[in-house]
């Protein structure tokens, strides 16, 4: 069974407190937090007056991980990990996502 963040959009006030928090939980070299490195793996999404956060679902049979043209994103375990050394930036991850989770962020190799 795959694990992932679920929301209560009923309880969601939009503030982005699970962004901040999700950067500093896989914050790993404990930097400051700055525009360019804010880069979380939750997104809040508001629509209609509505706002809930939204987050990978880690699909068992993941649409993205299979269209992939360059095996940038693979299941490891019971997670979906993309590789971004791999990536060319195709983004038909986008598009096979069927929860819109997937995004295309491009981050410098070293900090």
């Amino acid at each position: 069974m795959n694990h992932f963040i679920l929301s209560d959009s009923r309880k969601c006030i939009g503030c982005q407190a699970c962004e901040v928090a999700c950067v500093m939980a896989h914050n790993e070299e404990q930097h400051v937090l700055t525009p360019q490195r804010f880069l979380p793996r939750i997104t809040v999404i508001k629509a209609e007056g509505q706002r809930n956060a939204i987050t990978c679902r880690h699909c068992e049979d993941a649409p993205c991980v299979r269209s992939c043209p360059n095996d940038a994103i693979a299941q490891s375990g019971d997670s979906v990990q993309v590789r971004q050394e791999k990536c060319i930036g195709c983004k038909s991850c986008m598009v096979a996502c069927p929860f819109g989770v997937m995004q295309l962020v491009v981050t410098p190799q070293a900090w």
